[in-house]
């Protein structure tokens, strides 16, 4: 086959060598990976998805995006290399490498491979002309003085910042605006004609006219003036422009939902079980709006039946409106103090879509035969119409079932025989799930009371009563039932995975571990079950706190994936999101894949195929990691507001991580976090010890760990930075324990100093969630 570096070959009437292996996957199938490679590399060019499609003779709508999907896919597996020029070229191999920029408020960062590999370090100088979520091509420049590889970015490919929020300033005749997000380490220069009103010193949108370059700063214009810092509920307003969260629905959704009524019609009723007599009840937190899941059990003469109910959004929400097409863009509801940014709009998510009491709903039911020990003997999925019988509270149901408060019993008389059938059931699965090694950590979550004028007035405990257990097991086990039904009909599916711990944090976790004489089993790999064996193990022991957090630490962060590689956490060969479409797009992706296999259709007429799954894990991943960074710092922000008047104040608190340049402290009783500087350590030299996350001073033995109770002062709070710092108050005490003498073993030394570079502050953390969340 000939070409020229013009014109590659006609590929429309070339025979694909993987034809057949494409058929069988896809009805109407595409050209293969393979035959994409040869066409560029004949080509002698990179080549656009336009010309691709033409060369291929692809000309249908389906054919065309199902070649934009393919594409994508071998992008992401480093197959192929998008340029700036928006061409395809054959992908960059062992000399570059392709990846998403992660900044960090210090001003360096790090490249996120696409391929999955380890991140690469970005020197302040390689971050100057970039902006967090930025796309490059780099090259592998080195290793850092850490082990570290180090990259040199070669190409710009794709600028994903095109406006920030932060706060307008002027100085003399210049005027730029400081960004909101740390990550971001360039000032936005406006020029005088473009700064659209804004005075010194208010919250602004700025919209990104000329990006950073290695020498010159990102020039932008004034597009919305929010007001005053300082203004209630400003905090939230920043976080959605800072993070773009999606919260205006668009004209054609608008339209698009305009003749829904807040009744189910009786045409969608039919042709589904009718399960209205059965009396399911809701239990959800006092608080909630929209409720998603359903439950009921029946005693049976081998055990149980358990049915899960969850709202049926995929009837509503169809493949390509505009409806799917903005939840899938928004992927989750994102969950502020007293505020939410739903995935669907009001009509659904409160409204037809909400599973409320003494009205008929649609749902998609996931019925369990459990056998008298626990342990799921069958299931089967079927679409249901259904009436709640009550909406209940956890903190209800809890005093029903553990407490025996009578008064509440009396007014829930009728459901008390069903309500106690559910929470017999619940007892004897706990038992499965502790035999099988299921994490069960006790991390305490809080809550934000606010007073007048949205103003924090106290930050209160949630307590995780049996109710919430007995919610989140049955969650847990439609979830398991979903993805085994959709392995077995071989459909494509997302699933949510969490990979077991890494080699690295492995290593580090045993080597704390062996300090204290303690033993993780499981050798290389340890299961679920090693985990819980040691916790239960130092349950008596007075840094059990500790330890938990360090087995906590050493665990991935569980992401959305078509690869069925189990969930670590929760013991388990796959599972799925099946019980919350309401507000995760992952969750209504599943409901689609039953509802395909329910109708009789087969997997490969299913409108998604395996690379979609992939694509749209990611998407959901990130969007996920969105939502949870944009909340983190809403409450950041809110607990910086709070501890402003109280500078000055002594309090209790526990030291929650320990760094080279001091150690974090939350506070007991009002659950915030600052840091005690290095610097602020008085009369010694401190090592940092990043095996036993430890300081400890070299003349005085004083050692500050992990897990240690301490008493601070509160020296400064800074609400641009988010961060509060604290200075520990002297008891007078020696060391806890004198320290050995250090050795020159790769370990940090801590010198304070004040020429040191001013790394103070930290951010107030949250530890609230959505819950089952798994």
């Amino acid at each position: 086959m000939t070409t020229n570096s013009d014109q590659p070959a006609d590929f429309s009437t070339f025979v694909d060598p993987h034809a057949e292996r494409e058929a069988e996957k896809y009805e109407n199938p595409i050209p293969s990976r393979e035959l994409i490679l040869e066409l560029i590399q004949q080509a002698g060019k990179p080549l656009r998805r336009q010309q691709i499609a033409q060369q291929f003779g692809l000309e249908s709508a389906d054919a065309q995006e199902a070649l934009r999907r393919r594409l994508r896919a071998m992008e992401r597996d480093g197959q192929l290399s998008f340029n700036s020029r928006q061409k395809y070229c054959i992908g960059s191999g062992h000399n570059t490498i392709a990846g998403r920029i992660l900044g960090h408020p210090e001003g360096f960062g790090f490249l996120k491979p696409d391929d999955g590999s380890e991140d690469l370090f970005l020197s302040p100088r390689e971050m100057k002309p970039l902006m967090p979520n930025d796309r490059v091509i780099a090259r592998v420049s080195g290793v850092d003085r850490r082990g570290r590889r180090e990259a040199a970015v070669i190409e710009i490919t794709e600028r994903n910042t095109h406006q920030i929020v932060g706060r307008f300033f002027t100085e003399g005749r210049v005027a730029y605006v400081v960004p909101d997000n740390k990550k971001i380490n360039h000032e936005v220069l406006i020029a005088k004609e473009d700064t659209g009103g804004a005075k010194n010193g208010q919250i602004v949108v700025a919209e990104i006219l000329q990006q950073p370059s290695a020498h010159c700063q990102p020039i932008g214009r004034i597009s919305e003036v929010l007001g005053l810092h300082m203004a209630p509920g400003m905090e939230i307003e920043m976080a959605i422009r800072s993070y773009d969260l999606p919260n205006q629905w668009p004209d054609a959704l608008l339209k698009e939902i305009k003749s829904l009524t807040p009744e189910v019609p009786e045409q969608a009723k039919q042709g589904r079980e009718d399960i209205r007599q059965l009396p399911l009840v809701t239990i959800d937190g006092e608080d909630a709006r929209d409720f998603d899941d359903a439950v009921y059990a029946q005693k049976t003469p081998k055990g149980w039946k358990l049915l899960v109910a969850i709202a049926d959004v995929s009837h509503y929400v169809k493949v390509g409106t505009a409806l799917d097409d903005e939840a899938k863009n928004r992927s989750t509801s994102v969950y502020f103090p007293e505020k939410v940014i739903p995935m669907l709009p009001e009509i659904l998510s409160n409204g037809l879509c909400s599973l409320n009491p003494a009205v008929d709903r649609l749902c998609m039911v996931c019925e369990l035969l459990i056998s008298s020990e626990g342990l799921v003997l069958r299931s089967r999925f079927f679409e249901a119409v259904m009436r709640s019988h009550a909406r209940l509270t956890y903190s209800a149901v809890a005093k029903m079932l553990v407490d025996g408060d009578q008064k509440l019993i009396k007014k829930h008389q009728d459901l008390m025989p069903h309500l106690q059938t559910l929470y017999d059931l619940y007892k004897v699965m706990r038992q499965q799930r502790e035999l099988r090694g299921a994490m069960d950590f006790d991390t305490q979550e809080t809550k934000i009371v606010f007073g007048p004028e949205r103003k924090i007035a106290e930050i209160v405990p949630l307590v995780r009563n049996d109710a919430h257990k007995l919610i989140e097991e049955f969650m847990i086990t439609a979830n398991t039932a979903a993805a085994r039904f959709l392995n077995r009909k071989k459909m494509p599916r997302l699933l949510r995975v969490h990979d077991g711990p890494g080699a690295e944090k492995l290593l580090a976790l045993k080597t704390f571990l062996n300090e204290l004489g303690l033993h993780l089993g499981g050798k290389a790999e340890p299961t679920p079950l090693d985990y819980m064996h040691l916790l239960e193990s130092v349950q008596q022991r007075p840094d059990a706190h500790l330890i938990q957090t360090l087995l906590l630490r050493s665990m991935s962060q569980a992401v959305y994936s078509p690869e069925t590689k189990g969930h670590f956490g929760l013991a388990l060969d796959a599972y799925a999101h099946f019980t919350s479409p309401i507000r995760r797009y992952p969750d209504l992706l599943v409901h689609r894949a039953i509802r395909h296999c329910l109708a009789g259709h087969k997997p490969d007429t299913f409108h998604y195929s395996h690379d979609d799954m992939v694509l749209l894990g990611e998407h959901c991943s990130a969007n996920e990691r969105r939502a949870d960074e944009a909340t983190r710092d809403v409450v950041s922000w809110l607990k910086c507001e709070y501890m402003m008047d109280k500078i000055g104040e002594e309090f209790a608190g526990v030291i929650s991580a320990v760094t080279g340049f001091g150690f974090f402290v939350e506070l007991q009783a009002i659950y915030v976090e600052g840091l005690v500087h290095i610097a602020s350590l008085q009369d010694d030299y401190f090592n940092f010890d990043a095996s036993k996350h430890q300081l400890y001073g070299e003349r005085s033995g004083i050692r500050y760990r992990l897990g240690d109770s301490v008493r601070i002062r509160v020296v400064r709070v800074s609400l641009d930075d988010k961060k509060i710092d604290f200075e520990l108050v002297q008891t007078g005490r020696k060391a806890k324990a004198k320290a050995a003498p250090a050795k020159d073993n790769g370990k940090k030394k801590a010198k304070k100093s004040k020429a040191e570079p001013a790394q103070t502050g930290a951010k107030a953390k949250s530890k609230s969630r959505k819950r089952r969340r798994s």
